[in-house]
């Protein structure tokens, strides 16, 4: 029996509507059996940075994609500490008969080949990527390198159609520090979770 593995990995430091939207969109068109949201491991001594912490991270991952069905929420690269390396999660993942279909964004699918091992991750997992702004000279970049990924990997990354949702985690992080956030960019659920504890002050 075979079976399709979604894996979508980031730091999600706060997971915003632009990802939720990206999930949503992923599920959709690739239909994995699962669909797993993977938090990056970041140092415990940045949450004295105003970051929030591992356990805080993952537990706004799983508010934030709650609702989503086949969807769960791992603390593998949590638990395992130190650097987050792709290919070393994507390793883990792996078995006979399991299809693994990758989720990344623009600014990942630019850098991909600057990665720990590309030519693993590209062996390992079929990559998607949803954009995340409407520039022509991104989309540029952007075919340029998977023309590049194509040649050195003998693979392309796969594009999602999905309306633009021009939002990042850093951005939003800036507007909680000066009081201004804006509610659409958040679900409620971790909007309300961020103000409880005092988050990005």
């Amino acid at each position: 029996m075979s079976e399709t593995l979604g894996v979508f990995g980031g730091t999600f430091s706060p997971p915003h509507r632009g990802h939720v939207r990206a999930a949503e969109v992923f599920l959709a068109a690739v239909k994995p059996d699962r669909l797993m949201i993977v938090p990056t491991f970041v140092p415990p001594h940045k949450a004295a940075d105003g970051e929030a912490s591992p356990e805080e991270r993952l537990e706004m991952c799983r508010l934030a994609f709650a609702h989503l069905s086949h969807t769960e929420v791992s603390d593998m690269e949590i638990k395992r500490g130190g650097k987050s390396y792709t290919a070393d999660t994507l390793t883990a993942l792996s078995m006979p008969g399991r299809r693994i279909a990758f989720l990344c964004g623009t600014d990942m699918m630019l850098t991909l080949d600057e990665w720990h091992e590309p030519k693993r991750i590209f062996e390992l997992a079929d990559l998607y990527c949803i954009r995340r702004e409407s520039d022509t000279e991104t989309y540029r970049l952007l075919q340029e390198k998977n023309a590049i990924y194509a040649a050195r990997f003998g693979k392309e990354v796969t594009f999602l159609s999905a309306p633009v949702c021009e939002v990042s985690s850093s951005d939003i992080r800036r507007e909680i520090q000066a009081g201004e956030v804006h509610p659409a960019l958040l679900p409620d659920s971790v909007a309300a979770y961020i103000n409880e504890k005092g988050l990005y002050r």
